[in-house]
């Protein structure tokens, strides 16, 4: 018996998060129950659980999937949680302690912002300041509260104060910026005097984040720090040192540093044990311009080294180069031995391809991806300190005997837990599906991001809520979308609801500083900002996160962004379009990159762009529409039902003849009417034929591009096409996803023909070999392959769907799935005599198995069962089952 993944807002033990309305979860396992009947939570101000300041005493309404107790949260104190529940045997479990910690919340600050006098002069020499100070015997604890722009690193004594890298992270720092607390407690000497030491790097702040060479300082252009070191005793006093004038500073070993061209770093300039008492630096802080917009309790979750791959494989290429091949495409960065002659200058080249055998990344742009390192002479572990790049292959210069083993590669993103996990008997699909995995890896690094490689990296809309429900499948993701959620809706304030085409708007800032703005108001750029399928990430992400766990009071939170931005094509529609329920006019990417452009040198797909735009109207109205149902709207829901109907009237008078034949041809056209429901029902037969015949035509290969490709699978197992879902997963010749695995793909290309099948990159203007969109087929494998399915009714896997569809082409299929309220698992395999599902439910949840076969001998766990026999579906409760469906 025990209760595991204790959460405050989707955070395990947060210090110093966003947590004014804590949201409490909660997993329970290995109990003898089924169900709760009751549960109690208790919060106290000591673990040892007696200063107890809420008890909710023992209530039914208490939900593992989100509890919100009525309970008054004080600044910078740590609250200890614990939860009891009992079974409906009676059967009660009670939790190990769990804590959350509270930044300063509105508190003011007592420091200031300071700079280097020497940024003065040049602002572009990175600094580093120190603060000595004497630390009493009988400390109790000491925090760290702190932000330095653009990105700062943290010591104590000479030694990083944290595992956690690019701190304060990426927000649009014109609508908020995060600051950091730490704990430094057992870094600190007692009774003796100790150093605090901060360097600072230019970051998405101050460096360049463009896809123009020379557009740098986007949000600032000067290097900054706050940060206030709050002591408290054992007798409860307490002592304060914070940021001002008296601070020492120094010029930094990094000389340079972004986040497209990497770092170069001088360690003949490294101060001896920086940051200790021994060191002196001699320039003085200055006090710094500050900052006008609010500085914030953070809300990203850590950036960490999560995996290093080690012992890569050395190549001499016919160029001469030396190169390391990591054999995975990776985001993070290198970190490699040197003890190189002091003044030697050690370069390392990052790419993701070789071609003709040599080291390449002209498919990077204007990225450098480098990191230079000029050696002191002594021996060193070296790696960049404010930068990451995308790489499989690493070029090495200046290192005159490279060893493989002193060369590691450090994955870095952002920690949230892997949920999910895919295993067949086809490799092939294997190795796809652990693609799509690394894509996610690569590209979740404090935003979700198109690309981690190229002059770009940007937290593009349309990618990220087309693979949102595939991600969170993978890995735990609210605590992630929230703080993506958070920063758009910020910038959809500026834009009177539209969502702008990258999130933080760094596209929308890097205009405003072309044309020398300092903003642009929502009136003089509407309604330029909202692509379909790009903008609906306002809606379709919120909502899947309520599907996936059923957090009402995150769907809630989020809700404004929903309803702002479908009002906002509703005005669209009635001031730009006439008032037809038609989104008629704007810019939209509709199907990026779909191959059924008769201009093959376009990236916009064939389908009709107010027809994708339309039917998105309509299924960001509905969601919205689900949304104030839900959370107790009601004048909303309807208000939003009704719109989409209209919507759906109006889409289905233009874009079906009399005799119900749908007009535009294309796959995506059709998998769009089928999916979101458009079609009339006596139109989805027909529909569903075209599609095949359509797929059939083209030799079984899809033509999709962003946004059809997310619900093609899906659209087919839907209306029964189960065979031809498979063809498409199965297929290994171009386009299709295994061709990518066959050329050695090693996580989701950006283009179906990313590389040709010669070996050669097919476009170097936009090709990124790591873009996570196509990955979303594995959704479909999860939901429909192996079967498992959330329930909108109930959501956060408190009742699942779990119908599988195996296919003869593979041996057996099985997932799992640590959801919001414990382990699913769901397999199938052939055997001899029929077909074995093996399925697990956790406590708590339901589930309604769903046979792929009817008419045939059932056995539940060994025994005969008539009633699936006669129905083809049964209730599952928690435990494990197997159910074996006869051939004869």
């Amino acid at each position: 018996m025990k209760i595991r993944d204790m959460r405050v807002n989707h955070l395990e033990n947060p210090l110093g998060y966003e947590c004014e309305y804590p949201v409490f979860t909660w997993i329970v396992e290995n109990v003898r129950g089924k169900r709760q009947e009751k549960a109690r939570m208790e919060i106290a101000l000591d673990r040892e659980m007696k200063k107890i300041i809420y008890d909710s005493g023992w209530k039914r309404e208490i939900d593992s999937r989100g509890f919100c107790p009525n309970v008054q949260i004080s600044p910078r104190t740590r609250y200890y949680w614990r939860i009891k529940v009992l079974t409906e045997g009676k059967e009660k479990v009670v939790s190990p302690v769990a804590w959350f910690e509270t930044g300063k919340m509105q508190e003011l600050w007592l420091g200031e912002w300071i700079g280097a006098d020497f940024n003065q002069k040049n602002p572009d020499v990175h600094p580093l300041f120190q603060k000595k100070f004497q630390v009493p015997e009988n400390l109790a604890s000491a925090r760290i509260y702190i932000c330095g722009l653009g990105l700062f690193e943290v010591l104590v004594n000479g030694k990083k104060v944290s595992d956690e890298y690019l701190a304060p992270f990426y927000t649009d720092y014109h609508n908020w910026i995060q600051y950091v607390t730490y704990d430094i407690t057992p870094m600190l000497k007692k009774g003796e005097l100790n150093a605090l030491g901060v360097s600072l790097g230019n970051g998405w702040y101050k460096g360049r984040f463009s896809y123009e060479k020379d557009m740098d300082c986007l949000y600032g252009k000067d290097f900054q720090l706050l940060a206030e070191i709050r002591m408290e005793m054992e007798n409860g006093k307490e002592q304060v040192v914070s940021t001002d004038e008296t601070w020492e500073c120094a010029p930094s070993p990094v000389r340079e540093s972004g986040i497209y061209d990497g770092e170069v770093y001088d360690a003949r300039m490294e101060t001896d044990d920086f940051a200790t008492v021994f060191c002196f630096l001699p320039c003085k802080a200055v006090k710094g311009p500050g900052i006008r917009v609010p500085l914030k309790d953070r809300l990203s979750p850590p950036l960490r080294i999560i995996e290093k791959i080690t012992n890569p494989k050395k190549i001499l290429t016919p160029a001469g180069e030396t190169v390391l091949d990591f054999g995975q495409e990776v985001t993070g960065w290198v970190e490699f031995f040197c003890e190189e002659p002091a003044g030697r200058e050690v370069c390392l080249q990052y790419g993701e391809i070789l071609q003709d055998g040599c080291f390449y990344r002209e498919n990077l742009r204007t990225a450098k991806a480098e990191m230079i390192y000029l050696s002191s002479g002594e021996k060193s572990i070296v790696r960049p300190h404010f930068t990451f790049y995308g790489f499989r292959f690493v070029k090495i210069t200046g290192i005159e005997n490279v060893e493989p083993e002193n060369f590691i590669a450090c994955v870095l993103h952002s920690d949230i837990k892997r949920t999910g996990n895919i295993k067949t008997s086809s490799e092939k699909v294997n190795k796809l599906f652990n693609n799509t995995v690394w894509g996610q890896r690569g590209n979740f690094l404090d935003v979700p991001t198109d690309c981690p490689q190229r002059d770009e990296r940007m937290g593009w809309t349309g990618d990220a809520q087309a693979f949102c429900a595939t991600a969170s499948f993978h890995m735990e993701t609210p605590a992630f979308y929230r703080k993506y959620i958070y920063d758009m809706r910020l910038d959809q304030q500026t834009y009177a609801g539209g969502v702008p085409h990258v999130v933080p708007d760094v596209l929308g800032q890097v205009e405003r500083v072309k044309s020398g703005e300092k903003s642009t108001g929502a009136e003089e750029t509407w309604p330029t900002y909202g692509s379909c399928a790009w903008g609906d990430a306002a809606c379709i992400i919120p909502w899947t996160l309520y599907k996936f766990y059923g957090d009402e009071i995150l769907l809630a939170e989020q809700y404004p962004v929903m309803a702002d931005w479908v009002d906002y094509i509703r005005r669209i529609d009635e001031e730009k379009c006439g008032g037809k329920r038609l989104w008629s006019t704007g810019f939209h990417f509709a199907d990026w990159l779909a191959l059924d452009n008769p201009d093959k040198s376009s990236c916009f797909g064939g389908t009709d762009n107010t027809y994708v735009a339309t039917a998105f109207y309509y299924y960001s109205a509905i969601l919205t529409a689900k949304a104030a149902y839900v959370l107790g709207i009601r004048q909303d829901a309807r208000s939003y039902r009704q719109l989409a109907r209209e919507i759906k009237t109006a889409f289905r008078q233009k874009y079906f003849d009399s005799q119900g034949k749908l007009t535009v041809q294309t796959q995506t056209a059709m998998v769009l009417a089928l999916y979101f429901k458009l079609a009339p029902k006596s139109s989805r037969k027909k529909i569903a034929g075209e599609l095949r015949k359509n797929i059939q035509d083209h030799g079984m290969h899809l033509t999709t591009g962003f946004v059809g490709t997310c619900y093609l699978c899906l659209a087919l197992t839907q209306c029964g096409m189960d065979q031809e879902a498979y063809s498409l997963l199965l297929q290994e010749e171009y386009p299709s996803w295994l061709y990518e695995v066959n050329m050695g793909a090693t996580t989701i290309w950006e283009r179906w023909n990313s590389i040709l099948p010669d070996g050669h990159i097919s476009d170097t203007g936009m090709n990124s070999l790591n873009h996570y969109a196509y990955g979303v087929i594995a959704e479909w494998m999860y939901r429909c392959m192996c079967g498992l399915n959330p329930v909108e009714k109930n959501p956060g896997f408190r009742r699942a769907v779990i119908a599988p569809r195996p296919d003869r082409r593979l041996r057996y299929a099985r997932c799992s799935y640590d959801s919001a309220l414990g382990l699913y698992e769901s397999g199938w395999e052939w055997k001899k005599k029929g077909i074995l599902f093996q399925v697990k439910i956790p406590f708590n949840a339901k589930a309604r198995f769903i046979l792929p076969f009817s008419g045939k001998r059932v056995y539940l766990n060994g025994r005969r069962n008539k009633k699936m026999e006669r129905t083809g579906r049964l209730i599952l409760a928690p435990g494990c089952y197997e159910i074996f469906l006869a051939a004869e």
